[in-house]
């Protein structure tokens, strides 16, 4: 087995004394693992940063054997993690990808949303500017392992038009006439998964509660309570900024 592509670091586990072993998304090859010899050297360490883009090298005898990895920095992400919110939210989604995407599955529009979406968070001079963005990536993974909402019509009505909740167990759209006196038991669907467009903070923490219903419900269950944990202290943060 060889391997030479960019990827994004996504995850860093000590192994030995002195190496690592690193989970990566690339583009055409899915989730990667690889061991780095000497990962924990104050060298190689600063490339191992969830987040950052990497150029790989895997090389194993068999496809089962876990490949060694070399390792150079092609864009570093490090800077992002001076400011709290860009950090919560890239250890995030990091874990998010790196717990629910098999390994050696491609998925490039996933690829590509994560990369954009820390690009986003790079570029922006708020969190109001990307959570809209993370939401949307959220969403994208559920429906890439096959949990994908249906937000396109009205699920007791058809109609294609205002639809403003979600029905939390067929996660389907419900129109505002269909919703009257029902709203206590659906989920609100913020106007910008439909139209696109920036999130306000009210309709950005609708799109969170949305996501996160879904991601609890059907991706992470009992089993994923660790990596939901740093969902949780990121929306903490969110909601501190806004309060």
């Amino acid at each position: 087995m060889h391997l030479n592509t960019t990827a994004i670091l996504l995850s860093v586990r000590p192994h030995g004394e002195h190496g690592a072993v690193v989970r990566v998304l690339t583009e055409h090859a899915g989730v990667q693992p690889g061991y780095v010899r000497g990962g924990r050297s104050r060298a190689i360490r600063p490339v191992l940063q969830p987040g950052n883009l990497i150029r790989g090298d895997w090389r194993a005898r068999t496809d089962t054997q876990l490949a060694a990895l070399t390792v150079e920095l092609v864009e570093s992400r490090a800077p992002l993690f001076a400011e709290p919110l860009a950090a919560a939210a890239i250890d995030w989604m990091c874990a998010l990808t790196a717990y629910a995407l098999p390994e050696a599955q491609p998925y490039p529009r996933i690829h590509a949303a994560l990369d954009g979406l820390f690009a986003a968070i790079a570029a922006a001079p708020g969190a109001r500017d990307w959570v809209g963005a993370l939401v949307r990536t959220e969403l994208l993974i559920l429906s890439e392992l096959g949990f994908g909402l249906s937000l396109d019509e009205c699920v007791a009505t058809g109609v294609t038009d205002d639809l403003t909740h979600v029905s939390p167990k067929s996660g389907g759209a419900v129109s505002r006439a269909a919703a009257v006196g029902l709203e206590h038991r659906l989920l609100p669907l913020p106007a910008f998964l439909i139209e696109g467009g920036r999130a306000d903070w009210a309709a950005a923490f609708d799109g969170l509660t949305l996501s996160g219903h879904f991601l609890s419900r059907d991706l992470l269950g009992l089993k994923g309570q660790d990596v939901l944990a740093a969902r949780t202290r990121l929306v903490e943060r969110l909601k501190r900024t806004v309060a």
